[in-house]
């Protein structure tokens, strides 16, 4: 018989035990053992899941989810990695997908033993009505990327500062170091605005503007950076203006062009091109006000490199899922959401053929969307 944790027992005026705490918290949670096997979990995670204590002590984390991410399952394998992945499909014992934060950390000091979260992220929405912001919902919401990020870089400016004020007191030699400091302290700070980014609210205001100018402004900004990458131009000079905002499409083609440099950088010849044409017949089915609304303007974004890891193929423009050693993440769920915000549509796919990986972005033309 499974004994129920302690802190199902209270006592009147007793002081609150950390695990009394925890079990106190609106965030699932489930304490696993090096084999993946749930050992304890929190009242949270109960309800969340419709299964008592008992029922879910002793199951595998594989009988109980199904992550579409498959990067979770090996995050959790690893048993020493940390993990936060926002807006994951995941399927409870069999049950219709819903979409969660979920998140993993080591336990300090007990090798293999895990701490798996997951959060459904309805609070904050139900907080701001219908996420416009109207009514003073934003002041409710408290605007919590916004301030942790706020928090985060003023540390970052003054790390940034005093690594400026060593590197003129040390030698050549030892100004790696410094160096290495503040491209991180820069790394890190682009990486809270990305994320700043990613949960803004407020599409940037939209205007009537030149495509084209656009991809030669993102394209000047990366042979600036990469003076050798070459970038073939395959333009319809016929488009008309589209509406978007011109420095979030900058930012779109400027993540796309310098995902396929990285992409193809290690091939004999490598090759990127740009190319805008009409495209009839595409439409966004739940445009402004929910009507029908055309995407005749295509732009596609090339590269003759290997292409995306099949496994990712379904799930790249998600927030921290990526194929770099290195990466975040953040970019192209960053390119999605800002597509969007232009009323537009972005895929990708591979022509195994000619070796190519294509993104493509479909826009409508100004006058079909109010500014």
């Amino acid at each position: 018989m499974i004994a129920l944790p302690d802190w199902r027992r209270s006592e009147p005026g007793q002081k609150p035990e950390p695990k009394r705490v925890v079990a106190s918290l609106p965030l699932a949670l489930l304490q696993l053992d090096p084999d993946l096997i749930v050992a304890t979990v929190n009242p949270a995670a109960e309800q969340l899941m419709g299964q008592s204590y008992r029922r879910l002590v002793g199951k595998s984390v594989a009988e109980l989810f199904d992550f579409e991410e498959p990067l979770i399952l090996g995050r959790l394998a690893d048993g020493e990695a940390q993990l936060f992945a926002r807006g994951v499909r995941v399927r409870i014992m069999g049950q219709p997908p819903r979409r969660f934060d979920v998140m993993t950390s080591p336990v300090t000091h007990c090798p293999g033993w895990q701490l798996l979260m997951l959060h459904e992220g309805v609070g904050v929405e139900a907080l701001t009505g219908d996420g416009s912001g109207a009514g003073g919902g934003e002041g409710i919401a408290l605007r919590a990327p916004e301030v942790l990020a706020h928090e985060i870089k003023n540390p970052l400016a003054g790390i940034r500062g005093a690594a400026q004020l060593l590197d003129r007191k040390l030698s050549e030699s030892d100004r790696a170091m410094t160096g290495l400091i503040t491209a991180e302290v820069d790394r890190i700070a682009k990486l809270i605005d990305q994320m700043q980014s990613l949960s803004r609210r407020s599409a940037e205001p939209a205007q009537q503007c030149n495509l084209h100018e656009a991809v030669r402004r993102a394209q000047a900004v990366l042979t600036a950076a990469h003076p050798a990458a070459i970038i073939e131009e395959a333009f319809d000079p016929s488009l008309p203006p589209i509406m978007a905002n011109p420095d979030s499409l900058v930012q779109v083609l400027l993540n796309l062009m310098s995902n396929a440099r990285e992409a193809c950088q290690h091939e004999a010849a490598p090759k990127i091109s740009v190319r805008t044409r009409f495209a009839s017949g595409i439409q966004l089915h739940a445009g402004p006000g929910g009507k029908p609304l055309r995407l005749p303007i295509e732009l596609r974004v090339s590269d003759n490199g290997p292409g995306i890891d099949p496994k990712l193929r379904d799930h790249i423009f998600e927030p921290f899922v990526t194929a770099k050693k290195n990466g975040q993440g953040l970019g192209l769920a960053l390119v999605q959401k800002l597509v969007r915000e232009m009323n537009g549509r972005i895929t990708h796919d591979r022509d195994e053929t000619q070796g190519l990986t294509h993104f493509r972005i479909h826009l409508p033309v100004a006058g079909s969307v109010q500014p």
